[in-house]
C-alpha cells in the first residue's frame, strides 16, 4: 500500500475548507459550528481526513474486502421502519459506501466509540472496555457465519430503548413535531432554522415537478402529491450539500401525510485511499445507485421509500425521513455502564451480520473467507491499537480546527 501522508493538524482547516468548497453557506456554517463542539462531532464531519491518515498496519491493509458503510460511527446505527412498515435496527447511512477491507468500518466505529466515551468523561479503561466488547462481538458473529438481525424483543441497552420509542410513536406525533397545521387543516413544514430552512419559490417548483415525475412511475401517484418543501438540516458530514425534506399527501391529510428525504449523492471519501492500495470498485451507473445498492445489500429489510433517482441531471437518494431521535446516543446509557457495553456488542454484531449478508457480491469476500479471517489471532488487538492512534489524531485535528478562523 502506498501510504497517504498523515495530514498535519496545522493544515486541517485548509483541507476542510477545500473539501467543503461550493456548499450552501448557511448550512456549511452550521456544519462548522457543530464540528467545534467535540472531537466526536468533528470525526463525523471529516470522513475524508480520517481515511487520509490510516495507520499502515496489516490488519487494515490485508483484511478481506467487504461492502462497507464507510462512515461507520455509532450514530449511523439506528431504528427505522422498513418497506414492510415493521421496525428494524441497522446501519442506516451509506453515503460513503464502498468496497473496502472489512476492518475499515470496524476501525471507524471503534474510534467513534472512544471519542464518544471521552465526551461522557469515561475513563480510558472504560473506553477500551467498550472497544474490546465491540471487537469481540464482531469477531464472534463473523465466526458463526450467519447473517442475523436485531430482534426488538431481545434487544438490550440503548438499542432496546430505540425499538420501544419508534414502536410507540404515532405518525401524527412525528408530523406534529415537524409541521404546523393551517386553519384549513392542511399541514406545512416547520421552518425553524434547526431542522429545516426555507426554499425559494424556484426550488419549491423544481422539487415539486421532480416528485410529480417520480409519482407518475409509482403504483399510487397521489401518495406523492407535494404539500410543502424545505431545505433539510441533518447530519454533519453532508451538511451544506443540496438536501430537501418534502411533505407529501401520503395516505391522506392531515394525519397520514408522509415526509420524504431527498439528498444529493457524491463520490465516497474512501476512494482515494482505496485507489492507493489498488482496490478497484465495481461500475455503478451513478453515485446514488452505489449508495442505494450497498444499503440494500447490507440491510436485512429495505428502508421505506428508498430509491436512487435523477433530479436535474444529478444523482439523488430518496427515502422516508428518519428522526434524529432514532439514532444511537451514547449519552442515553451514561448512567448504565453495562448497558453501554451491551450496545457496543450489538453494534459489533450488526456490522458483522451486514458484512456476511453482502458477502460474495461484486468483489467482496465470501462468508468462508470472513470466517477464516475471524479465526486469525492478532488482528483484533492491531485494530484496537490503530483506533487509539486515530482517536489521538482526531483530537489533534479538532484542536487545530477549533483554533482556526474557519467558519467563524
Amino acid at each position: 500500500m502506498k501510504n497517504a501522508a498523515k495530514p498535519a493538524p496545522n493544515d486541517t482547516a485548509a483541507r476542510l475548507a477545500a473539501y467543503n468548497q461550493g456548499r450552501d453557506p448557511e448550512r456549511l456554517a452550521l456544519k462548522y459550528a457543530k464540528m467545534r463542539q467535540s472531537p466526536f462531532i468533528f470525526l463525523r464531519g471529516a470522513c475524508h481526513l480520517f481515511y487520509g491518515a490510516l495507520p499502515p498496519t496489516d490488519a487494515l491493509r490485508l483484511a478481506p474486502l467487504a461492502w462497507a458503510c464507510g462512515d461507520l460511527h455509532f450514530e449511523n446505527f439506528g431504528s427505522y421502519k422498513g418497506d414492510n412498515r415493521l421496525v428494524y435496527f441497522d446501519i442506516n447511512d451509506f453515503d460513503e459506501a464502498a468496497l473496502a477491507p472489512c476492518t475499515w468500518d470496524l476501525l471507524r466505529l471503534l474510534t467513534s466509540l472512544q471519542c464518544g466515551a471521552a465526551d461522557l468523561q469515561a475513563s480510558a479503561a472504560q473506553a477500551q472496555a467498550l472497544s474490546r466488547a465491540c471487537v469481540e462481538a464482531y469477531r464472534q458473529a463473523l465466526l458463526r457465519g450467519k447473517a442475523l438481525w436485531v430482534e426488538g424483543e431481545t434487544a438490550q441497552g440503548v438499542v432496546a430503548e430505540l425499538f420501544e420509542r419508534l414502536k410507540a410513536r404515532r405518525r401524527v406525533d412525528f408530523l406534529n413535531q415537524r409541521t404546523v397545521q393551517r386553519k384549513s387543516g392542511r399541514r406545512q413544514l416547520k421552518v425553524d432554522g434547526q431542522k429545516a430552512l426555507p426554499v425559494t419559490d424556484d426550488e419549491r417548483q423544481r422539487v415539486t415537478a421532480f416528485l410529480q415525475r417520480h409519482a407518475a412511475q409509482q403504483a399510487h401517484p397521489g401518495f406523492y402529491e407535494v404539500l410543502d418543501v424545505a431545505r433539510r438540516i441533518a447530519g454533519t458530514g453532508s451538511l451544506g450539500l443540496p438536501r430537501y425534506v418534502v411533505l407529501v399527501e401520503g395516505k391522506g391529510s392531515p394525519d397520514a401525510n408522509v415526509m420524504l428525504d431527498l439528498k444529493t449523492a457524491q463520490a465516497s471519501s474512501l476512494i482515494p485511499a482505496l485507489e492507493a492500495m489498488g482496490v478497484k470498485q465495481p461500475e455503478w451507473s451513478d453515485e446514488a445507485q452505489r449508495i442505494v445498492g450497498v444499503q440494500q445489500r447490507l440491510q436485512a429489510v429495505d428502508h421505506a421509500f428508498l430509491a436512487a433517482v435523477e433530479f436535474e441531471g444529478r444523482p439523488w437518494v430518496l427515502k422516508g425521513l428518519q428522526a434524529r431521535e432514532d439514532r444511537v446516543d451514547m449519552a442515553q446509557g451514561k448512567a448504565n455502564p453495562e448497558g453501554l457495553l451491551d450496545t457496543a456488542r450489538t453494534l459489533g454484531r450488526v456490522l458483522a451480520w451486514d458484512q456476511l449478508r453482502a458477502s460474495g457480491r461484486d468483489g467482496s469476500a465470501t462468508a468462508d473467507a470472513l470466517i477464516d479471517f475471524a479465526r486469525l489471532p492478532h488482528w483484533p488487538e492491531a485494530v484496537m491499537d490503530a483506533a487509539l492512534q486515530m482517536v489521538k489524531l482526531t483530537q489533534a485535528q479538532w484542536q487545530a480546527f477549533t483554533a482556526s478562523s474557519l467558519g467563524r
